[in-house]
C-alpha cells in the first residue's frame, strides 16, 4: 500500500513564492530584452571633429571614465568635416542598440535648415545627456597689427573683400557668429573653413590667415603667446582671459555659445538611456574630465535625457528662425 505524501501549508507557500518570483524575474529580461546585461561590448563614440583637437581630446576622457562605470570600453571614431554634422548620417542608420552613439555639437540643428540634408536632428537621435559648452573667440597672429576687434573692422571696411577668415566649417556656430558680426558692419571678406580647431589655429599661428574664429581649443595658443585674443562671443568675460571684451561689451551685439551633449540613434531603449546617461553623469564629474575641459575655458552644463531632448528642440527652433533671419534659408 502506497502511503500518500501531501505538502505541507508551508512547503506550498514557499513553492507559489518561488514561481512568482521566477516569473517576475522573466517578465523584466522579457521587457528589457537585451538591455538587461546591456552592454556586453565596445560602444563607438562618434565624434565630428578630427583627433587631436579640444573636443577630442576631452571626448577621449569622457569616454575612458564612462566605460569605467560601463564596464566596456568606448572607442572614439572621428568623424570630421560637413561642420561637425558628419556622425548624423551614420546614426541615422545604426541600430538603436545603445552600441553606437555620438557628441552632439551645435551645427546639427543649423545646416538642415541652410542645405538640403537625409537627416533630422530631432527625429533621427535619442538624447541621452547635455554635458557642456563652448564659448568662442577672435584670434589674430601675435605680431598682428590688430590690437582690438575695433582695428579688424576698421581695416576690413578700408579693404573691402581683403580680409580673410577662418571658421572650424561651413554653418559652424563661429562662422554664423563672425558672419552676422561683418555683415551688420558692412564688411565682406574671406571665409575659409577647416575640419577643425588644430589646423586652423596653426593656420592663423602662421600667418597663412589674418583671423581665426573657434572654440576656446585656441587656448594653448594663447597662452604660449602664438596668438592674441582679441575678443569672445560669451554673455560674459571668460574668467581665464578677463581682459578680453565679449562683443556684447564692445556694443557689436553678437553673443553665441554651443552647448553639446551624447546621444544615440532614434528609438534607443529607456532602460539603455538610463545605464548610459548613469555612465555620462559619472564620468562629467570625474576630476580627469574636469582638467581637461578647464583647459578650454569650459563647465559641465547638465542636463538630464527629458531637459536636453527639450532643449534639441528649441535650439532647433531657435537656429531656423536664425538663419532665415540672416538670408542663409535654403
Amino acid at each position: 500500500m502506497e502511503i500518500e505524501h501531501r505538502p505541507t501549508r508551508r512547503q506550498c507557500l514557499v513553492t507559489v513564492a518561488g514561481l512568482l518570483a521566477l516569473t517576475g524575474a522573466n517578465s523584466a529580461r522579457s521587457s528589457l530584452g537585451e538591455d538587461a546585461s546591456y552592454p556586453q561590448r565596445p560602444i563607438t563614440l562618434l565624434v565630428p571633429w578630427p583627433a587631436g583637437g579640444s573636443t577630442d581630446l576631452s571626448m577621449r576622457i569622457l569616454a575612458l571614465e564612462a566605460g569605467k562605470h560601463l564596464r566596456q570600453p568606448l572607442v572614439i571614431e572621428n568623424r570630421p568635416g560637413a561642420g561637425g554634422t558628419m556622425a548624423m548620417p551614420i546614426l541615422q542608420t545604426a541600430k538603436p542598440d545603445g552600441y553606437t552613439l555620438a557628441q552632439l555639437p551645435l551645427p546639427v540643428f543649423r545646416i538642415g535648415h541652410t542645405q538640403k540634408v537625409l537627416w533630422d536632428p530631432i527625429r533621427d537621435t535619442t538624447p541621452i545627456i547635455q554635458i557642456s559648452g563652448y564659448t568662442f573667440g577672435i584670434v589674430v597672429p601675435v605680431n598682428s597689427p590688430f590690437l582690438t576687434v575695433a582695428d579688424m573692422l576698421n581695416w576690413a571696411q578700408a579693404h573691402p573683400g581683403e580680409l580673410n577668415v577662418g571658421s572650424n566649417g561651413i554653418g559652424t556656430t563661429p562662422h554664423t557668429a563672425m558672419e552676422e558680426l561683418l555683415e551688420r558692419q558692412g564688411i565682406t571678406y574671406v571665409h575659409i573653413p577647416y575640419k577643425g580647431t588644430a589646423e586652423q589655429m596653426v593656420a592663423v599661428a602662421s600667418g597663412q590667415l589674418m583671423v581665426g574664429v573657434n572654440s576656446t581649443g585656441f587656448a594653448p595658443y594663447v597662452e604660449s603667446g602664438r596668438l592674441r585674443l582679441l575678443a569672445t562671443f560669451g554673455e560674459h568675460r571668460s574668467k581665464r582671459w578677463p581682459y578680453a571684451p565679449t562683443m556684447k561689451e564692445l556694443g557689436l551685439g553678437v553673443v553665441a555659445m554651443s552647448p553639446y551633449g551624447i546621444v544615440g540613434p532614434r528609438g534607443l531603449p529607456a532602460a539603455v538611456v538610463r545605464t548610459l546617461h548613469d555612465a555620462f553623469k559619472s564620468a562629467m564629474n570625474e576630476p580627469n574630465h574636469l582638467h581637461e575641459i578647464s583647459k578650454y575655458d569650459q563647465e559641465l552644463n547638465y542636463l538630464a535625457p527629458d531637459d536636453y531632448g527639450r532643449f534639441m528642440r528649441a535650439t532647433n527652433a531657435s537656429e531656423k528662425r536664425a538663419v532665415e533671419r540672416l538670408g542663409q534659408a535654403r
